[in-house]
């Protein structure tokens, strides 16, 4: 295999996996470890992949602050956070992903007797005011930038953690039923999330598809629920039907 070759099959399999030690690249490449590691190099020397002890993971996109993505598509995340918020009963522990869509839905759950787990500070700020719902914030590394909690203490409350349902946000869904992040770092927290839950509602507004993000954070086979707009993309929507995912459209 070309070295230009196997430098554009690594950064392919960085896009979806977001992160891999060098034993794994090489044998997905078919290549030694020692060549692995210097592909590593290269690649991040140019500033395409960003290495770490032990492996490499996927380049960081720039991010926009919380604030900015906020009011972006803010009718069309209130539909969907609408819609949402009516399938929670009263009693039920929820998760709240990061992201600006659940904090719409958080923004609809006052005076529920219900408990609310998250490691969004956005939804905590939104609600622990609140004496009616129970809330729970996970803890971790706090990023300012997107008001979220990450990193192995996030995960590791997550693994303690058995949820009704998990209301999962994104930045992107593939035509194949590829939901995908823009970060790396939340990758992980995410598959903790849909770990910890009996339900996953993935929330979508039709902007998402395809979206943005170069991390894969689950298939639509993960997912139980899809809310999204009456706009979404239909041949990606038939895909999740196909794999047995309700599909709602607001």
């Amino acid at each position: 295999m070309l070295r230009e070759t196997r430098h554009e099959q690594l950064l392919r399999i960085l896009r979806e996996e977001s992160v891999l030690p060098v034993t794994e690249i090489a044998k997905r490449l078919g290549i030694s470890e020692a060549t692995a590691r210097r592909d590593v190099a290269d690649l991040s020397g140019a500033g395409r992949l960003r290495r770490v002890y032990g492996g490499a993971v996927a380049r960081d996109t720039a991010e926009r602050p919380f604030a900015e993505e906020e009011v972006d598509d803010l009718a069309a995340k209130n539909a969907v956070a609408e819609h949402a918020s009516a399938l929670i009963e009263d009693g039920e522990v929820v998760l709240l992903d990061i992201g600006t869509t659940t904090l719409q839905l958080a923004r609809r759950l006052h005076q529920r007797k219900i408990t609310v787990v998250t490691s969004n500070l956005a939804v905590y700020e939104e609600l622990r005011g609140d004496p009616e719902v129970t809330l729970i914030l996970l803890g971790g590394q706090v990023r300012r930038n997107y008001r979220s909690l990450v990193g192995f203490l996030t995960e590791s409350s997550l693994h303690q953690l058995c949820v009704d349902r998990l209301f999962l946000g994104t930045s992107g869904v593939l035509p194949d039923g590829r939901v995908l992040d823009t970060t790396d770092i939340e990758v992980p927290v995410k598959r903790a999330m849909l770990r910890s839950a009996r339900h996953v509602v993935l929330l979508a507004t039709a902007r998402k598809f395809p979206g943005t993000g170069s991390a894969r954070v689950c298939e639509a086979a993960d997912i139980d629920t899809l809310i999204t707009g009456r706009t979404s993309d239909p041949a990606t929507l038939a895909g999740f039907r196909e794999a047995e995912v309700e599909v709602v459209q607001v």
